[in-house]
């Protein structure tokens, strides 16, 4: 059974991530067959929009699948990884950039990679499970795939929040915060698929929306406003820590799961951003990042310690986030040179 349904359906282009299993975890062929039918689609007249889902009901999309950069990493081999990534927010970008409307519906879990596939769409849904989350300071990355855009556009500061605690927005949440624009009850899609199939036309998304309860993050958003205006992750911490309750409790609980220097330059990232409109300029902040953390960050201790051997105990290079060296995060996050990721030569 293929990793990924690509195909024509009336009036439309379908996009099935299908490994239910695996929580249709992206792998690098997926990736590519993507990009390829987006190529293929935009000047392709009987395609009048895209559809994008994901079989079974837990996700839409958990994230990358990333054994084989854990793999490849620790034999010393970084350029797997490397170019993973590469095309993935090649991907992205055209995703972004796509000139024809793009429907994603985003089921259970959207994490990381997910949100590169689903969030990037121009009419994006969501339902009853939705559980929207970039929790990749976890294992010591930064959010990527153009999800630091998105969170440095979202209302606040949530962006630092949500980048840096790994926040499971449900719908209400995911729509308030800017990763979602529709709420349609789940038991609808089908009939609003066969609708977009049948006519090509995105208003029968609009017509089949309903509004969604209230948002948690807009109700906590005072704190979130406060807590998270400094200029670094360490003023963030110690604000939290000099601010004793449940926000604050709950929150640096939240905090110590994360690599400290992933958390400094997520901050970092989503602050230089705030003024960005384009993917590009995020995809290419991100990469950076990504780019350096297999020998110089803390991916491969990160995947180690949650996927591998699951110990859930990580020996980050940085212990306290309040000392997250200034140097640290410019290391990561300087120019790459040549290496840089070029998103104009797409081809």
């Amino acid at each position: 059974m293929s990793d990924i349904l690509i195909r024509k359906a009336g009036r439309t282009g379908r996009i099935t991530l299908n490994r239910p299993d695996a929580l249709n975890a992206l792998t690098y062929a997926m990736v590519r067959e993507i990009d390829a039918a987006l190529r293929d689609w935009a000047d392709d007249s009987d395609v009048a929009l895209l559809i994008i889902d994901g079989a079974g009901p837990r996700a839409f999309c958990a994230g990358g699948d990333i054994a084989e950069m854990y793999a490849t990493g620790t034999r010393g081999d970084y350029e797997y990884g490397r170019r993973f990534w590469r095309d993935e927010y090649t991907m992205n970008a055209r995703l972004f950039d796509f000139p024809k409307p793009v429907v994603s519906l985003m089921q259970g879990f959207t994490m990381g990679g997910g949100v590169g596939v689903g969030c990037h769409a121009s009419h994006r849904i969501v339902g009853e499970t939705s559980r929207i989350a970039m929790p990749e300071c976890g294992i010591g990355l930064v959010p990527d795939v153009g999800g630091s855009l998105l969170l440095a556009q979202a209302p606040g500061r949530l962006g630092e929040y949500l980048g840096i605690t790994g926040h499971r927005m449900d719908a209400a949440d995911a729509i308030y915060a800017g990763f979602a624009d529709y709420f349609v009850p789940e038991d609808a899609w089908p009939a609003l698929v066969d609708a977009l199939q049948d006519s090509g036309d995105w208003t029968r998304v609009d017509a089949a929306a309903q509004t969604p309860g209230p948002s948690d993050l807009q109700a906590i958003q005072p704190q979130i406003d406060h807590h998270f205006a400094g200029e670094g992750l360490g003023d963030i911490v110690r604000s939290l820590r000099n601010a004793p309750g449940d926000f604050s409790e709950k929150t640096l609980k939240g905090l110590a799961r994360g690599a400290p220097l992933s958390m400094a330059a997520a901050i970092e990232i989503v602050h230089r951003l705030r003024r960005a409109d384009h993917i590009s300029a995020a995809l290419e902040l991100e990469f950076r990042f990504t780019y350096r953390s297999l020998d110089l960050g803390d991916f491969l201790e990160g995947i180690r310690a949650a996927i591998i051997d699951k110990d859930q105990a990580p020996n980050w290079q940085h212990a306290d986030p309040e000392a997250v060296p200034l140097a640290a995060v410019t290391k990561m996050l300087t120019p790459l040179g040549p290496h840089a990721l070029k998103l104009e030569d797409r081809t």
